[in-house]
């Protein structure tokens, strides 16, 4: 596997969808196995390369380099740091699980698959890539199958079946509906998504063409353009371009993480979605915000981002409190879930923004470990939904006694959420927690509040549907009792509770990623003068390495 690791991981998912529009959809078990087959190829090159990474040496690995225009400046460029291997691990658990999951999809089975692997394979992409173009191209790869296994695949909310003219009839049919925001359709969902995402990605992609054109180096090449790019200090709009640049940037890929109050759009599609989008809408997906600001304005802008970050520390307290609290009121399995999801989200823009190496580590390791805990608990409801038909939380009660498997994963995948010692999310919200007191110790204390509003919330969600007396129309519910159904849900608990007892080498590798990032934003040193990444003069040598940063020459392969 060796070199070319990263080509298995990002491409087995394509190879695996390719492969199946040429299969007959009343061929389903030869298509759940070519499915199963490219997630598991991209598993095992994942553990391969997270394994293989050497975070002694630290630096971008495994990287691998196709020119595709000379004259642009743009090449198809892998390569993963200690940040990246985690959340590419993440991506091909989640997408490995999923197909299990989504095994008993019977509707247009082979195009959902199909567009389940494309959706990972995006996400993979842009985890992987060096250069800004391709990173961008990925990311927007990733909205297409979003619409369409929401529009296609998904639900509908309940108050959506309910929806009624002043008549009684049934308007569910009208066009009117997409625009209903009280009775969400899954078409509704979806385009709420698209336009939220789509509206927002222009803003990031303006930001990444300023950078391009007023760095004056003609290449998207991320390397080349954090240890070269001299563009910042143009005056412009009563500001300088570098803060326009960085809000660009760093709104553009807020939306998807989704900060508040750009969150609105996420939750509904949680609620709309199959389990197995769900899992990577929250595994994943949602990483990819966090992800693209600490790659491309961290390390593009790191003066910029130490003067402004200030402001993501502010709005992730709404994050953690708002949807918080609306989880705790909600009544749909999936809107809690979801709810909770962009509550957590704020732990790790509080890990950002306080530009710490333990802080700046637990959010890149809380990312991880929310793709486990989450893709579990989503997992779960939606398994209680293909049994019982209904994700009212009111409605349920007593599942227990019909699912014992799965209410017990349920405890665990609640434990996680909370942050319980012995799961990796313990160990990510600690470090966050830890990192962060001494710059924001205000955020702090809402943080650790919005942990007792996890529990609250978790805990009233699981007595609702599992404990109690049970509706007697759900008798006919039953467990997880095959390998097929209950391998994700091991696969899952096994990561999370494993790395949460083991985590060395996790934190090695998040720490080789995160260092040389923080020395190069918190001791800020002038390097727009700065000759050619291949041969710089020796001062500049020096100065990059006092702040702990190793220029890896040009291609740093394996």
């Amino acid at each position: 596997m060796g070199d070319y690791a990263l080509l298995y991981i990002l491409f087995a998912p394509f190879v695996g969808a390719l492969a199946l529009i040429f299969v007959s959809n009343r061929q389903a078990m030869l298509v759940r196995g070519i499915a199963a087959g490219s997630a598991f190829v991209s598993l095992i090159a994942s553990i391969y390369l997270f394994y293989a990474y050497d975070p002694v040496r630290g630096g971008f690995q495994f990287v691998q380099k196709f020119e595709w225009s000379r004259q642009l400046g743009i090449s198809l460029y892998l390569g993963v740091d200690g940040i990246g291997t985690p959340l590419v691990l993440a991506s091909s658990i989640l997408l490995f699980a999923g197909i299990f999951v989504s095994w008993h999809v019977k509707d247009r089975m082979k195009e959902f698959y199909i567009w389940i692997l494309i959706l990972a394979a995006a996400t993979i992409g842009v985890f992987m890539s060096l250069d800004l173009f391709f990173l961008y191209f990925f990311y927007e790869m990733s909205v297409i199958p979003m619409y369409l296994l929401l529009g296609m695949w998904g639900s509908h909310t309940k108050k959506y079946l309910e929806m009624t003219d002043a008549e009684g009839l049934k308007q569910r049919d009208s066009v009117g509906f997409i625009f209903n925001f009280g009775s969400n359709s899954k078409e509704y969902a979806a385009m709420k998504l698209v336009l939220f995402l789509s509206a927002f990605a222009v803003a990031a992609l303006m930001g990444i063409l300023l950078i391009y054109k007023y760095s004056g180096l003609n290449t998207f090449d991320i390397l080349v353009l954090r240890e070269q790019a001299h563009l910042m200090n143009i005056p412009v709009l009563g500001t300088t371009l570098d803060k326009i640049i960085w809000v660009l940037i760093f709104f553009g890929f807020a939306s998807i993480a989704p900060l508040w109050p750009l969150h609105s759009w996420s939750p509904v599609g949680h609620a709309a979605a199959p389990a197995a989008t769900s899992m990577l809408h929250a595994g994943v997906l949602m990483k990819l915000g966090h992800f693209s600001i600490i790659r491309v304005a961290f390390e593009i802008l790191p003066e910029t981002t130490h003067e402004m970050m200030p402001m993501a520390a502010v709005l992730c307290m709404f994050s953690i409190i708002y949807g918080g609290f609306v989880a705790f009121y909600a009544k749909d399995t999936k809107y809690v879930i979801g709810y909770s999801s962009s509550s957590h989200m704020g732990y790790v823009f509080l890990g950002m923004a306080a530009l710490d190496y333990i802080s700046l580590s637990g959010a890149v390791i809380y990312m991880f470990a929310h793709a486990m805990a989450t893709g579990m608990l989503f997992a779960m409801a939606g398994w209680v939904y293909d049994q019982t038909h209904t994700r009212d939380i009111p409605s349920l009660g007593g599942l227990s006694n019909k699912m014992p498997f799965i209410s017990g994963c349920f405890v665990v995948g609640c434990m996680a959420s909370i942050g319980m010692p012995g799961t990796v999310n313990f160990i990510a919200e600690v470090m966050i927690i830890v990192g962060s007191w001494n710059k924001y110790p205000f955020q702090v204390v809402v943080a650790v509040l919005g942990i007792v509003l996890t529990l609250a919330y978790l805990f009233k969600m699981m007595r609702g549907l599992f404990y109690g007396p049970m509706d007697q129309k759900y008798s006919h519910s039953h467990d997880a009792v095959s390998a097929v159904d209950r391998l994700p849900l091991l696969i899952m608990i096994s990561v999370s509770v494993g790395f949460g007892l083991f985590p060395m080498h996790l934190y090695n590798v998040v720490r080789s990623g995160v260092d040389p990032l923080i020395a190069r934003i918190t001791h800020v040193v002038p390097v727009a003068s700065a000759p050619a990444i291949d041969s710089p003069s020796p001062s500049v040598q020096e100065q990059l390495a006092a702040r702990g940063v190793q220029l890896q020459p040009e291609r740093m392969t394996e």
